[in-house]
């Protein structure tokens, strides 16, 4: 289940491209967080540390408690952005939670196993879960080994953490076994055939000329 991390986080004084370049070249990351509803800012600019936020993120961590000029505020991730690559986090989205009360987040799936035959395709990266903020799950796993060409997985489907319960349509599918792909080498001499036809069209149309 999530662990959770407590990161500082400053005020962002300027907003736009030129000032998050300037943040990202200093080691820090832009990031906005989200209100919780009625009666709550919108959101708040800010950044934070990299590094920190990184080392988090590969400690498997979901809830944060943002230090922000002394107060601490309760978030999970909402949205990561990178850029066209891949390979550089551009920006983070956080959304305010309450710890003790249920909220959404995306949840990576995770195949384990290989099937029996054909090949795995999964039609979707990510579901949406709801469950408390302490206990959103790293990943969900969907079990393969038993899986053969032409068998369907929806939402339905898949084994859930206690406590953790999908929001997703329960008819959506998220993987489905396909046939092996098949490259198809041609005969020996087809290229050849396939030359020599446009020498046996021109013949006939050569013969048709000397006839008229």
């Amino acid at each position: 289940m999530a662990q959770s991390a407590t990161l500082k986080a400053e005020v962002r004084g300027r907003v736009g491209s030129r000032d998050a370049r300037k943040l990202r070249g200093a080691g820090r990351l832009p990031c906005n967080l989200q209100g919780l509803g009625e009666g709550d800012s919108p959101y708040v600019n800010l950044h934070l540390d990299r590094h920190e936020f990184m080392n988090s993120r590969r400690a498997h961590v979901h809830l944060y408690d943002l230090e922000l000029e002394g107060e601490l505020h309760p978030a999970v991730v909402r949205e990561l952005q990178w850029d066209d690559l891949g390979e550089q986090l551009l920006h983070v989205e956080f959304k305010r939670v309450i710890r003790g009360m249920v909220t959404e987040a995306e949840v990576e799936l995770e195949i384990a196993g290989m099937p029996k035959n054909g090949v795995v395709n999964l039609l979707v990266q990510h579901v949406t879960v709801s469950t408390l903020p302490a206990n959103i799950p790293d990943s969900i796993i969907v079990k393969v080994g038993e899986l053969e060409e032409g068998d369907h997985v929806k939402a339905s489907d898949l084994e859930l953490p206690e406590g953790v319960t999908l929001v997703e349509p329960p008819g959506l599918e998220v993987l489905v076994i396909s046939g092996q792909r098949v490259v198809l080498e041609p005969a020996p001499g087809a290229a050849e055939v396939g030359e020599a036809a446009p020498e046996a069209a021109e013949g006939a149309e050569g013969g048709e000329e000397e006839g008229q």
